[in-house]
């Protein structure tokens, strides 16, 4: 018979917990990873393996892992700090701050020519941005489109296309753009995070990291929290791999030290450009679930919070998601498929895993993952190096939740 320990999980269910975890890095296709979970007031860390694929420093608990579009959910609580004291209003249009999206055009078929458009039927509001229906994004249905390669022409700053430019001038970029549908109408991800990044920097008038820092980060005591790692602490971030997927050699996509993590971005990228350690998640997390108060200090006010973290979509526009999702191959291990999105997060709307209805977070391209679950009370974070270039990591998050929800004991 299991036994509870004092932290709400089975003392069974954490070392099966561990031992799944230890497989993935046995296997030698994970070199390392650091994973947090936590239930009430306990919490439970695991840090298994190296920082390095073939050795160097063990995995600790204050590693710092660039956290990708786990980013998303820490960022928006800057633009929820601006609609809490009214500086910025849910259905106000952007214009007046964003003016590159003022007066927009919109194609009149989405996977047609850029230059047949129609106007666009209303402005792009606040709302629209913070649920990611603004009319452009990365859209699984539309990869091989026109409006797609434009995109990734002007604004999608990775690995190999080098550092995004000044916000200024990726706003211009981007204004350049028809959008693929009305303001409103449709899901699309990433890019509206980008885009909400600037929006706070332009209203507060200071970068998005000083206003994050200031309200959200500093509070929270998320100290390992930036937009790059410095020197300092360099030695606490591991390279960042994308194994090959035909051979799976670790490829380097990002060293440390010498890498672009290691210097300030002139783009603070807001859909995917923090850097973070487990510890700092954990905080925001519960701040979240603590109905945005930490340590007795008030964060965010709670209706912010439940208008973060609950579904935000419309029937039609949860549809489209769905669909998005559903259809595309390398997700099909249960990645996206949560039906809900609310700002900056995923929201289950269905019971489809072990996972709670309620259930909110995201997860990262270099292979993180960071959620909370109001109706258990608890928070898992699993953080680690290797990119989704292959199922690894995809297939390292899935057997993390599922061992952390058969892990609870009551």
């Amino acid at each position: 018979m299991t036994t509870r320990n004092d932290i709400g999980f089975s003392s069974a269910g954490l070392r099966r917990l561990r031992e799944v975890l230890a497989r993935h890095v046995e296997s030698k296709r994970i070199p390392g990873l650091v994973a947090l979970v936590s239930r009430g007031e306990e919490t439970h860390v695991e840090a298994i393996g190296t920082m390095r694929h073939d050795g160097g420093p063990p995995m600790s608990r204050d590693t710092i892992f660039r956290m990708a579009s786990v980013s998303k959910p820490v960022t928006m609580a800057a633009a929820m700090v601006l609609l809490d004291e009214c500086r910025l209003r849910l259905d106000d249009p952007v214009d007046p701050w964003l003016p590159e999206l003022a007066d927009r055009r919109v194609l009149r078929r989405p996977d047609g020519p850029l230059d047949d458009t129609v106007p666009a039927r209303r402005p792009i509001t606040v709302r629209d941005l913070l649920t990611s229906t603004f009319g452009l994004g990365v859209d699984f249905a539309l990869l091989d489109a026109p409006i797609r390669a434009a995109i990734f022409e002007r604004t999608d700053y990775g690995v190999a296309s080098g550092p995004a430019p000044h916000p200024d001038e990726w706003m211009r970029r981007l204004g350049e753009l028809p959008l693929s549908y009305q303001p409103g109408e449709r899901w699309q991800y990433d890019l509206s995070n980008e885009v909400v990044g600037v929006l706070v920097s332009r209203v507060a008038g200071r970068s998005l990291e000083a206003f994050l820092r200031e309200r959200v980060l500093d509070p929270l005591g998320m100290k390992d929290t930036a937009f790059h790692v410095p020197a300092d602490k360099i030695d606490r971030l591991p390279p960042l791999y994308g194994p090959d997927p035909g051979t799976g050699e670790f490829l380097v996509w990002d060293e440390a030290a010498g890498g672009r993590t290691s210097r300030p971005p002139a783009f603070q990228g807001g859909g995917g450009g923090l850097v973070s350690t487990v510890d700092d998640y954990h905080a925001y997390f519960r701040m979240l679930l603590n109905h945005g108060v930490h340590g007795g200090e008030r964060i965010l006010s709670r209706p912010a919070v439940e208008l973060m973290t609950t579904n935000r979509l419309t029937l039609g526009q949860q549809a489209a998601r769905d669909a998005m999702y559903r259809d595309f191959v390398h997700l099909s291990s249960g990645q996206g498929l949560h039906g809900g999105w609310g700002f900056g997060m995923a929201v289950r709307t269905h019971r489809g895993d072990h996972a709670s209805v309620g259930q909110f977070g995201w997860d990262g391209g270099t292979g993180t993952t960071a959620y909370a679950d109001p109706a258990e009370g608890l928070t898992g974070i699993l953080l680690t190096q290797v990119g989704m270039s292959t199922f690894d990591s995809i297939h390292l998050i899935h057997d993390f939740w599922t061992t952390l929800y058969q892990a609870i004991d009551s």
